[in-house]
């Protein structure tokens, strides 16, 4: 395929895709941006409805929001399975850009799972994590997933959680087994 022109090294096809990264990239801070600026009740609805859309919580989508004055540091909890015994427990934390989950959040959350008697759970923030924050989690003790907001972002893409397709473009190539397939 030829470039679109001479000053473009560039074929059309990967001016598209690298046009389409732009705009996903733009969507993508636009999503952090307006979940930053939520009420901490949204943020905690909006979670759980993204690890639901993730397949947990099963076909019933068994997942809700406890969070609030007295919810024991958890924001959410998913059952696993139809009887509730296997759960998933959430914290979600908004927070700006600038600032970072640290070592001694994680911390209330790990013991705030303690209390319920598990030991894994997800932390989700629309900011990023210390490494300090990071070792902590990993911690053989305990098993907590940490999702910060890069990653929340594209999963919310990637599951269509917050965002919903504008535009579908199609791009032709000859099928050549349809001329193979022609006799003469």
């Amino acid at each position: 395929m030829q470039p679109l022109s001479s000053h473009s090294d560039q074929t059309p096809i990967e001016s598209i895709e690298n046009s389409i990264s732009v705009l996903v990239e733009a969507t993508k801070g636009e999503l952090l941006s307006r979940l930053r600026a939520s009420d901490p009740t949204f943020f905690e609805k909006a979670v759980i409805k993204l690890l639901l859309a993730m397949g947990y919580g099963g076909a019933e989508q068994r997942g809700r929001q406890i969070g609030g004055t007295g919810d024991g540091g958890v924001d959410g909890v998913i059952d696993q399975d139809a009887l509730g015994l296997e759960k998933i427990y959430v914290q979600a934390k908004r927070y700006a850009e600038t600032a970072s989950v640290g070592s001694a959040t994680i911390r209330e959350f790990i013991g705030a799972l303690a209390i319920k008697g598990v030991s894994s759970g997800v932390f989700i923030t629309t900011s990023s994590f210390t490494q300090s924050a990071k070792d902590t989690a990993a911690s053989p003790s305990h098993s907590i997933a940490l999702i910060d907001g890069a990653k929340l972002a594209s999963l919310m893409i990637k599951y269509r959680v917050g965002v919903q397709i504008k535009q579908i473009y199609e791009v032709f190539e000859l099928d050549e087994d349809f001329f193979d397939d022609i006799e003469p």
